[in-house]
């Protein structure tokens, strides 16, 4: 019987392949060209989603951590404070990456078109300041709060895998983690959900125009186009995503307590975004197509 974990295992796997992938070409466009800055930040989301899938809920670490023979207390630590802090940064980059997209794609005469030219300026403290720092730091409580399930009647751990669970807090110390962590969240969504208008409202204007040139080359869709779609189908799709896992995981942490059921709806979840991302990206970016199409008329 095909169980629950073997399609978790295979979800994992698959989004694993297509991440590793999406990875190696962009080290190769970074590398060899000059690239652009949607690049740079789209590599980063690639390697954040790796190890989110590697870290999402012991799916594919756990017989590594065996084979090294890691203590439990260790490798729960290490893996819940790691999809921790991808979670917080596969949003936050998620989140940069329609505000980059909404301001590459404003006309000259709109108030952010003044902001194109400092956006790479810029972005190496966007990265690993603001976002990367404070992702780590507001996830380090878990490595005080984690460990190796024992007994939930005699200690009140919260089982969250098989094998690990989050100790009992003082409920001062959990209301201002959910809270600033539900602010942080709220806030990207946010964001993503205001540029995404402002990029549809923009499409549908130039479809418009397109249309009253009556030209077949301007109806074709430009690069900017693919990647403003696309950007747009993984802000929809993750914001989806994302209320349904933050409705569990309210709904858990309010009960003290996690279904069977919830923790594997969750999984699947964890994993679904960062499998749907780089199919998207592949698909939609020609140079992508080109290099696959190449490989394969090699092999033929």
């Amino acid at each position: 019987m095909f169980s629950l974990e073997n399609i978790l295992y295979f979800q994992a796997g698959l989004g694993f392949l297509a991440n590793m992938f999406l990875l190696v070409f962009y080290i190769f466009i970074i590398l060899g060209h000059r690239p652009k800055l949607i690049d740079l930040i789209s590599c980063q989301l690639t390697f954040i989603h790796i190890l989110m899938i590697l870290t999402g809920g012991n799916v594919m670490l756990t017989d590594i951590f065996e084979s090294l023979n890691v203590e439990n207390d260790i490798k729960c630590k290490a893996t819940l404070y790691t999809n921790r802090v991808m979670r917080g940064l596969s949003i936050s980059i998620t989140c940069l990456l329609s505000v980059i997209q909404a301001v590459t794609i404003s006309p000259s005469t709109s108030m952010l078109a003044k902001f194109k030219h400092k956006l790479r300026k810029h972005m190496v403290n966007a990265f690993f300041f603001y976002i990367w720092s404070f992702n780590f730091s507001l996830s380090s409580i878990l490595i005080f709060y984690t460990g190796g399930f024992t007994n939930v009647s005699e200690t009140k751990q919260m089982k969250i895998t098989k094998s690990c669970s989050i100790l009992p807090m003082n409920y001062i110390i959990r209301g201002i983690v959910v809270t600033v962590t539900t602010v942080r969240d709220v806030f990207l969504v946010g964001v993503m959900l205001i540029t995404s208008a402002y990029m549809v409202i923009i499409l549908f204007r130039h479809q418009r125009q397109c249309k009253h040139l009556h030209s077949i080359n301007h109806l074709r869709a430009s690069p900017e186009k693919r990647a403003t779609q696309t950007i747009l189908l993984l802000v929809v799709f993750f914001v989806v995503m994302y209320w349904v896992d933050f409705i569990l995981s309210s709904t858990s942490v309010t009960l003290w307590m996690y279904d069977p059921v919830i923790l594997t709806v969750q999984k699947f979840l964890m994993n679904t975004y960062p499998i749907i991302t780089p199919l998207l990206q592949i698909s939609s970016d020609m140079r992508v197509i080109n290099v696959m199409k190449t490989l394969q008329s090699k092999c033929h």
